[in-house]
């Protein structure tokens, strides 16, 4: 296993880059990183870091919260508002955890399927990210300082990548946050927690201002 020394020092080195974040919120210096994380994670290719919850809002824990939003067992809703995801359960109730999400004029919303998923996915800037130059072009590698972290989730709207994602982060004091440029980010524990509930075919409504739709 990677030691918990090395990761830390690969997050520390970690730039920022389209998904992740257009701005950042309240990133930490260098010297500050060790103090977010606890103890390392075993996992395949990559290891990753557990986050200290302590210096996060309660709120945005992992939990098991009452939700009667109407929609069907297994569905993921995304309030983009509250900065909140919910995959919805069969008995009145909702596991719910804290996301980042898109700065405002970035955050997609409307209803969209898991097309498919990633483990330590690769990650490619696209087009508009390279002319508004919050990336430059060019495929970075699955690994701890990829910007779609551990997992991701791909939103497809029938056969078509919307190429908005659900996926980690290693930035864990965005959560909560507004600063990406349209993605839906997630703690890496919390990321590799919803991948392992969800199927590809799953629906996905994210929501934004009340609304589903555009």
């Amino acid at each position: 296993m990677t030691t918990r020394r090395a990761l830390l020092a690969l997050l520390a080195g970690a730039p920022l880059a389209a998904c992740q974040s257009m701005q950042t919120a309240q990133r930490p210096a260098d010297a500050d990183y060790d103090r977010w994380y606890t103890t390392a994670v075993k996992d395949e290719p990559h290891d990753y870091m557990l986050v200290d919850r302590r210096l996060m809002k309660p709120e945005l824990a992992r939990q098991v919260v009452p939700y009667d939003g109407g929609q069907r067992p297994g569905t993921i809703v995304v309030d983009i508002d509250e900065r909140f995801l919910y995959l919805v359960q069969n008995d009145g109730t909702a596991v719910r955890y804290g996301v980042g999400v898109g700065r405002q004029g970035f955050s997609w919303k409307g209803v969209a399927t898991v097309g498919r998923k990633g483990k330590w996915p690769s990650w490619n800037p696209t087009t508009t990210m390279v002319s508004l130059k919050i990336a430059t072009a060019g495929s970075r590698e699955s690994g701890i300082d990829n910007p779609l972290g551990a997992r991701a989730l791909y939103l497809y709207q029938g056969n078509r990548d919307t190429l908005f994602r659900i996926h980690g982060t290693n930035e864990p004091w965005s959560i909560g946050e507004q600063v990406s440029s349209g993605c839906v980010r997630m703690l890496n524990e919390d990321i590799v927690d919803l991948y392992e509930r969800v199927p590809v075919g799953s629906t996905v409504m994210v929501r934004r201002n009340g609304r589903w739709r555009v």
